[in-house]
């Protein structure tokens, strides 16, 4: 990836209630938006699957998330794909464009994004390069 983008995010979120409640895990969905600020101004739409564990701490959560509006000036719009645990308080977390998503300017945009949340503010770092067009 060759060009960096940062900057912080704001999100709204609606819980749902559990939809299942196995033995040793809550299952649950969130719909959540977000308004991005910074090197990406855009607005999502995030749709997340959660998993909660008896453990402590201790969870794991996918999710699909839809953005729109302008990437260092180029318009468009691309689809995240969210992948994430927390094991006992240790969080792993893999943000990836999913491939082809890219729309208008952004088209045939690829990467990855770091997401952190520090004094309760939502920062985050974007890596991204644009793959060459496809061969016919």
């Amino acid at each position: 990836m060759n060009t960096h983008a940062a900057g912080t995010f704001d999100i709204t979120i609606n819980p749902q209630p559990p939809y299942d409640t196995v033995s040793g895990a809550i299952l649950s969905r969130v719909s959540i938006s977000k308004v991005f600020h910074g090197d990406l101004q855009a607005v999502s739409t995030l749709e997340m699957l959660s998993a909660i564990t008896t453990v402590s701490n201790s969870a794991g959560y996918v999710a699909i998330e839809h953005v729109t509006g302008t990437l260092l000036g180029r318009a468009g719009g691309f689809v995240l794909q969210h992948s994430g645990t927390m094991t006992r308080g240790k969080p792993e977390l893999r943000v990836s464009v999913v491939p082809d998503s890219g729309t208008g300017e952004l088209a045939r945009i690829r990467g990855s994004m770091v997401i952190e949340i520090i004094d309760g503010k939502h920062i985050y770092e974007f890596d991204f390069d644009f793959a060459d067009p496809p061969v016919s």
